[in-house]
């Protein structure tokens, strides 16, 4: 599709996922596009990773995987949009209308804001203990080993990672490459957090998810730290002034080169420190604090951070909106 029109594809899947979000009875009753991106990964490392592999062999096969993943996802989306842009005239906007909705499922807006609510809801409800419950939904680090500081800023730091890759993401590759591209998108993301982890399994599988993850969410990462930066200007309660500056201190030391950006931007915004060393099953992450605030987090900054949050989502649209206006 011309970019005129996935400007306007992008504009109205946006608001549409915003408003809605994936209706919970859909869900249950066919899953999610992710979910089937899921189960055809795990099959593939199933059937393709093998531990009687040499390390060599484990990473071609893993590129072997993912090639298979890429090329039959982007294949089945590419199938529908070019039905879709060979309708009839009179059929053309029921079919963009229908596009837009499937565009819809990419996005994770209108999740991730309840997510991260139900944690602060859970803080000041549950106390530390429905606060861990609710964190442990939304992040893979040992619920048992946060205090109710760490949790408020471990809920902080999954909006931030989660708004860059799975908002501002699907939506950028949405406009550069129409479904397609937001597909092949959403299907490397989601093998990376499957696969792409530094397990004695996954380390050489999974190598090559890992690594283009990182290369397709390098320039949605910088874009959404920018976003987060302009929303403060229309967010009360936030700090508005050397954020920017603040971000490209901190971002480049964040252990991975693009999760720095939105959560530097998100600490310096709030006068947070978020980030610094943490614990995966039993394994602690030694990274560098992003932010030189305070460290003692609560249900309060959370609330502060999905209003940071909410507005940046509404800035996106009405730059996808101004770029649609700008092409007509």
């Amino acid at each position: 599709m011309d970019l005129q029109t996935t400007l306007l594809v992008t504009a109205a899947a946006l608001a549409l996922e915003a408003l809605i979000g994936y209706p919970q009875r859909l869900y249950h009753a066919i899953g999610h596009p992710v979910t089937w991106m899921g189960r055809l990964i795990a099959w593939l490392d199933r059937h393709l990773n093998r531990e009687n592999h040499a390390p060599a062999t484990r990473r071609r096969l893993g590129i072997v995987a993912l090639t298979v993943l890429i090329v039959l996802v982007g294949g089945i989306a590419w199938f529908i949009e070019s039905i879709v842009y060979h309708l009839p005239l009179v059929l053309v906007l029921p079919g963009l209308a229908i596009l837009a909705v499937i565009a819809s499922t990419g996005l994770a807006q209108h999740s991730l804001y309840t997510h991260v609510r139900a944690v602060a809801e859970g803080l000041e409800k549950g106390g530390l203990a429905g606060g861990r419950e609710a964190v442990s939904k939304i992040v893979g680090r040992d619920p048992e080993s946060l205090d109710e500081q760490a949790v408020a800023r471990a809920a902080i730091e999954s909006l931030a990672e989660n708004y860059a890759d799975g908002v501002v993401a699907p939506g950028m590759w949405l406009v550069v490459a129409g479904l397609p591209g937001m597909a092949i998108y959403k299907a490397i993301n989601t093998a990376d957090s499957m696969i792409g982890h530094r397990t004695p399994r996954h380390d050489a599988f999974g190598w090559a998810s890992a690594r283009l993850d990182d290369l397709v969410n390098l320039p949605a990462s910088r874009l959404a730290g920018c976003l987060l930066i302009a929303a403060t200007w229309v967010t009360p309660h936030v700090a508005r002034q050397g954020i920017f500056q603040a971000m490209k201190r901190d971002a480049p030391r964040h252990r991975s080169p693009n999760a720095g950006w939105p959560e530097a931007a998100m600490a310096a915004a709030l006068g947070l420190k978020l980030a610094g060393p943490r614990s995966y099953h039993g394994h602690v992450v030694h990274d560098h604090w992003m932010g030189d605030g305070r460290a003692d987090a609560g249900p309060k900054d959370i609330r502060r951070a999905l209003t940071l949050y909410r507005n940046a989502c509404i800035l996106q649209w009405l730059l996808v909106v101004a770029l649609f206006a700008l092409f007509l």
